[in-house]
């Protein structure tokens, strides 16, 4: 498995990301990653907060759209992210920083499905707010600012 990690580090293209002095390399990738992480959390915050009770006189049914929005932001962190682990794969695939910030990203994205069955099921009340769902909304505000804790600390933990 190292042994693909390198490789994968070691690839023109991570070189070039990692090496590179154009604004087109890193500089842009960072920048992408940090947008798509505000579509996907906005929307993502924009759902919790309804569902916790703030906008009532807003309806959930139209927020559904917010999981398409939240879906675009996650692919565009999905792309830029696995760019940015191939410029330091080995490095990362070992990081306990690294694994807790990819286990909140997971929890969150596994919080927000299970939010929206939940809250759209066809036995949900009319405003989908139960105790089940408020939890949920909860649930989804940690995860996804511990994960952005965690994609910080990235930056400034070194680990050997």
């Amino acid at each position: 498995m190292t042994e693909v990690l390198a490789s994968l580090q070691q690839s023109g293209l991570s070189v070039w990301l990692r090496e590179s002095e154009s604004i087109w390399a890193l500089p842009t990738i960072l920048t992408v990653h940090t947008l798509g992480l505000g579509i996907l959390v906005g929307a993502a915050f924009a759902f919790d907060l309804r569902v916790l009770g703030m906008g009532r006189s807003i309806p959930l049914a139209p927020l559904a759209t917010l999981f398409r929005i939240a879906w675009f932001g996650f692919w565009i962190n999905t792309v830029t992210g696995v760019l940015l682990f191939m410029s330091d794969a080995v490095r990362k695939s070992t990081s306990p920083t690294f694994l807790t910030k990819m286990a909140f990203v997971a929890l969150g994205v596994a919080t927000l499905v299970l939010l929206k069955r939940h809250v759209y099921a066809r036995d949900a009340g009319q405003d989908g707010a139960s105790s089940t769902a408020k939890m949920l909304a909860l649930g989804s505000i940690v995860m996804w600012c511990a994960a952005i804790g965690a994609g910080r600390l990235l930056a400034y933990v070194v680990e050997f």
